[in-house]
C-alpha cells in the first residue's frame, strides 16, 4: 500500500491505515518531521517471504521544507537474542541538497500501443544521496583475443541509498500514481532545494 499526501493529520491517517504498527512508525516519523511543514509523503507497506517465513516491513517517505526523512520499520521473529517478535524502526534526516539522484524507472506493457499519460504497471523509484556508494568491479580486457597483459580494473560506482519498488498488481493502481506523484514532488524541490519550496 502507498498512500501521498501533504499534511500532518494525513501522514498519520495513511500510517495508521498501513495497519503496521501504526503507533511506532507514527511516532518516529513524528518526531523525525517535529515541527517542519509537510511538503509530501509517502507510505508504502510491503510483504516478503524469507525461506518459511512471512516478513512485513514499511517505508514512510516524508520532504519537508528542507529535508527528505526515511523511516524504516522491520517486524522480526524470535530468536536466540530475543524471546518474542519484536520491531526495529529508524529514521534518517537528509538536507534536501544533498539528494544527488531522483530516479524513476517505470515498466510499461505493450509499449508500441503506449499513449501519454498511460500509467505504468510498476514503477521503481531510487534515490541517492551519498550514504550509500556501490562499487562494481572487473577485470579490464583490450580488444585483442589473444593479450594477456594486466590491463588493470574496470567498473561502476552506483549511488542507491533507496530502493523502492511499486507495481499495479502487487500493491494497486493508486499506490503506482502516488509513488509517481511523490516523485515528481521530489525531483521538483531538489532543482532548487534552497527554496524551501517543494
Amino acid at each position: 500500500m502507498a498512500k501521498t499526501g501533504t499534511t500532518t493529520q494525513g501522514l498519520r491517517t495513511a500510517i495508521e491505515r498501513s495497519g503496521y504498527y501504526p503507533a511506532l512508525v507514527a511516532e518516529a516519523v513524528e518526531a523525525a518531521v517535529g515541527s517542519e511543514r509537510i511538503a509530501s509523503y509517502l507510505v508504502h507497506q510491503e510483504t516478503t517471504f524469507d525461506s518459511n517465513e512471512v516478513r512485513r516491513h514499511v517505508t514512510v517517505l516524508v520532504l519537508t521544507e528542507h529535508r527528505f526523512i526515511v523511516s524504516h520499520t522491520d517486524e522480526q521473529a524470535a530468536d536466540s537474542d530475543s524471546p518474542t517478535p519484536y520491531a526495529t524502526t529508524s529514521t534518517e534526516s537528509v538536507k534536501r541538497d544533498r539528494i544527488s539522484s531522483v530516479v524513476v524507472s517505470r515498466v510499461v506493457s505493450n509499449p508500441e500501443s503506449y499513449t501519454p499519460g498511460s500509467l505504468p504497471r510498476e514503477v521503481v523509484l531510487t534515490i541517492g544521496w551519498g550514504a550509500v556508494s556501490r562499487i562494481d568491479l572487473e577485470p579490464a580486457a583490450c580488444g585483442d583475443p589473444n593479450c594477456e597483459a594486466d590491463h588493470g580494473y574496470t567498473g561502476n560506482s552506483t549511488a542507491d541509498d533507496l530502493s523502492l519498488r511499486v507495481s499495479e498488481a502487487g500493491d494497486g493502481i493508486d499506490a503506482v500514481k502516488e509513488t509517481l506523484a511523490f516523485a515528481q514532488a521530489l525531483s521538483e524541490a531538489t532543482a532548487n532545494p534552497a527554496t524551501g519550496r517543494a
